[in-house]
């Protein structure tokens, strides 16, 4: 066998070896692969991640009223939108995410699409802060089961020749959702409060912002029965490869296995009895004392306290769960972290997510603030634009992936490294300009430019994996890249803003000072993503090399 690669054609020398791989795959596709039930199971499960964000990004058009009726500063609003959200679904990814891998995910989505659900629902009780991050974890938990086991599903039902045209599909419910929260939520507020200005005298004595929670929550009741009729796909087939057969498992069992590792001195009792060395007992117990004593000083720093005792915790059950997984799955920790391209994916999109969760959560207020504009208009111009742009930029983005990777092994990063750098021209001179209108049209440009870079780069990550380690490894993906992202982006912008309007600066122009600091990360971020593409053929080239080496049985 060969192993040298080409680097600007798919159908190299690395391939050869997987003929069986692509006449089991034609195979698979005469028996129904990519047909009408499989685009049924794409609708649904679609339909799924649109109330998955619809519960998500409700909370950017309510974030006025809820700071005035709370009495929360810009930083509190980041934290719940951040940190409260994402600390939990990075935390609790991981363990679903193995549970994607030897489970039925199906019922995995089911279930989760229930709780965080009601999780949204019960939001629009709440009297105060406290009660409201509760139920954002709670979204957080729920949410981490549905897109790794979606994505595994779908691989299992899609052949590879689309693949990334099906997740851009998929994805596409992320913008449908966005669009529907804002505009679902603007036309609540502004029809409940017009009804009853004075909130005593409407039904329940419930608010606006209350109301708009309940509202958008508790049909993801009803999806989640439907989803539950959808038939489990076989496992691996799509990829015609055959791993090691699998074992019956317990779920509630299992997950509690996988989330021992995360919980403090637990963990450290767990590494011991697997015969963990004690340089690995001193590693954790040293990198958790650093992320601690960092919580400590960021705490005296910006008087935040729960923000950085939630992060630090939160990277800290990463930490240990990782040195976990290099202990009992030891092909699944390198085929991971050894891969080049894998861990600079990890990173450089944690830092494009750290300024798109702050721009998706902060353009709202920011309209709002500058411009004087209404939750209703807003909702409605903002709500419409996100989700059209948004859907023909993840679709056209998936598209022209699959096509260019037909010309070269590194177009899907391509695609994704051009959108981002439109898209951060862009950002910047939304920012610039003083008209609102102008404002409208450039946002509706990075709405479409950033979702192209969507289904490349998930499905980059899933192409780096066998399939037993593919639920995993977009567990890990959305775990670093929350945890660097979606947990620091809404915060750090809002902090920003609340020191600048200490100094005196207005609400609007000291938010504006804040995001524009947050597009930095994000041209960070490209460097990352560009090593990503110089290593691209050689990680890919050898997956199954690598994986034998280490003791598959592929």
């Amino acid at each position: 066998m060969q192993s040298k690669v080409k680097t600007n054609n798919i159908d190299d020398t690395h391939l050869d070896e997987n003929k069986e791989f692509s006449h089991q795959t034609l195979i698979k596709d005469k028996n129904g692969m990519d047909g009408l039930y499989a685009k049924y199971v794409l609708s649904v499960l679609t339909l799924v991640h649109v109330f998955n964000f619809l519960d998500r990004q409700i909370l950017t058009i309510l974030a006025e009223d809820i700071k005035t009726d709370l009495g929360l500063s810009d930083g509190d609003l980041g934290f719940l939108a951040g940190t409260a959200f994402a600390v939990f679904y990075a935390i609790f990814g991981i363990p679903l995410g193995r549970l994607a891998d030897k489970w039925h995910r199906i019922k995995m989505v089911s279930l989760g699409l229930g709780f965080w659900s009601l999780m949204t629902g019960l939001s629009g009780t709440v009297k105060n802060f406290g009660s409201l991050a509760a139920f954002r974890f709670g979204v957080g938990v729920g949410e981490a089961s549905a897109t790794p086991a979606i994505y595994s599903i779908l691989y299992d039902y899609f052949s590879p020749r689309i693949r990334t045209t099906v997740l851009a599909v998929y994805n596409s419910g992320l913008y449908i959702g966005m669009g529907l929260g804002l505009f679902l939520g603007g036309s609540v507020l502004d029809s409940w409060n017009g009804s009853w200005p004075d909130s005593s005298l409407a039904p329940f004595g419930l608010k606006g912002w209350q109301v708009a929670f309940t509202v958008v929550g508790l049909p993801g009741l009803l999806l989640a029965l439907w989803v539950a009729t959808l038939r489990e796909p076989s496992r691996d087939l799509g990829d015609g490869l055959v791993s090691s057969s699998s074992v019956p498992i317990r779920p509630i069992r299992f997950f509690l296995t996988e989330m021992l590792p995360m919980i403090p001195l637990v963990n450290l009792w767990l590494l011991r009895r697997t015969g963990a060395k004690a340089g690995v007992l001193i590693v954790n117990i040293a990198v958790g004392g650093m992320f601690f004593l960092a919580a400590f000083l960021l705490t005296d720093l910006t008087g935040d306290s729960l923000q950085w005792k939630a992060l630090a915790l939160g990277y800290y059950c990463a930490f240990s769960w990782i040195q976990s997984l290099r202990s009992h799955d030891p092909v699944c920790f390198n085929l991971v972290f050894r891969c080049k391209t894998l861990v600079y994916l990890y990173i450089g999109v944690g830092l494009l997510v750290f300024t798109g969760a702050a721009w998706g959560f902060w353009s709202v207020p920011y309209l709002q603030r500058y411009y004087g504009m209404s939750s209703g208009e807003l909702g409605t111009v903002m709500g419409l634009s996100i989700a059209l742009a948004g859907v023909l930029g993840v679709l056209i983005g998936g598209v022209v992936a699959d096509k260019l990777r037909l010309r070269t092994q590194r177009g899907k990063l391509y695609v994704a490294f051009i959108a981002n750098i439109a898209s951060l021209a862009v950002l910047n001179s939304v920012l610039l300009t003083e008209q609102l209108a102008m404002a409208y049209l450039l946002n509706f440009l990075h709405f479409l430019f950033t979702p192209m870079a969507h289904a490349p780069l998930t499905s980059t990550v899933t192409d780096l994996t066998i399939p037993r380690t593919r639920a995993v490894a977009v567990s890990l993906y959305i775990m670093i890249t929350i945890f660097l992202g979606a947990a620091l982006g809404p915060y750090f912008v809002g902090l920003l803003s609340d020191v600048a309007v200490a100094k005196g600066m207005g609400s609007g122009e000291a938010l504006r000072q804040g995001m524009l600091w947050g597009l930095v990360p994000q041209a960070i971020g490209m460097l990352f993503l560009a090593l990503a593409i110089k290593h691209l053929p050689t990680d890919e080239g050898n997956i199954l090399l690598r994986a034998r080496a280490l003791g598959e049985k592929i």
